[in-house]
């Protein structure tokens, strides 16, 4: 600002300043009353909740070994061609991709007599993968005893066997209604 602006300002209100001098107790009066307002003004303060981070975090290890030993445990309770070597799960995931193969092939029929021979295969399979169940049961228990493999290899090849042969015929009951 402009010195000659803050002349003028304070010349304009020369006669409205408070200059009278204040009485003698004027400074303990005024620090009575702020003592007053000190006793009459109310402190909050934060109320300390219970701290659950903690127990969160033990809580939340306590979740991990267990889902950590169960999941264990659910893995070393499988027992199947896999289990045995790295040939035998190759062999087991061939046999069970061209049974998936099959299989879909089998849902994709349209003709009732076709729909006919595809549940009763698939009935066969069902029978078939129980059979496969307790063979693993005994491979757990008799330690990869070769028979128990055979068993199981065998029952892979029955299971496409079936699938096969149900093909085959659905496949032959398309071309006889062909000609008809």
């Amino acid at each position: 600002m402009n010195k000659n602006t803050i002349n003028d300002l304070f010349e304009g209100l020369q006669d409205q300043f408070d200059i009278e001098t204040p009485n003698a107790d004027h400074e303990k009066r005024f620090l009575a009353k702020l003592k007053n307002q000190q006793h009459n003004v109310v402190t909050l303060e934060k109320k300390q909740g219970f701290n659950w981070k903690p127990f969160l975090a033990i809580a939340a290890s306590v979740v991990l070994i267990l889902t950590l030993f169960v999941g264990n445990q659910s893995q070393e309770d499988v027992y199947d061609l896999a289990s045995v070597s790295p040939e035998m799960e190759e062999t087991q995931d061939f046999f069970t991709s061209t049974i998936e193969q099959e299989l879909t092939k089998l849902e994709n029929v349209n003709s009732p007599q076709a729909r006919v021979l595809a549940a009763d295969a698939v009935k066969r399979i069902e029978l078939l993968e129980r059979e496969y169940e307790s063979l693993k049961e005994d491979l757990k228990t008799s330690e990869n005893d070769k028979r128990v493999i055979y068993a199981m290899i065998s029952n892979f090849q029955n299971r496409i066997d079936i699938l096969q042969t149900v093909l085959l015929q659905i496949e032959n009951i398309k071309n006889i209604e062909q000609k008809l």
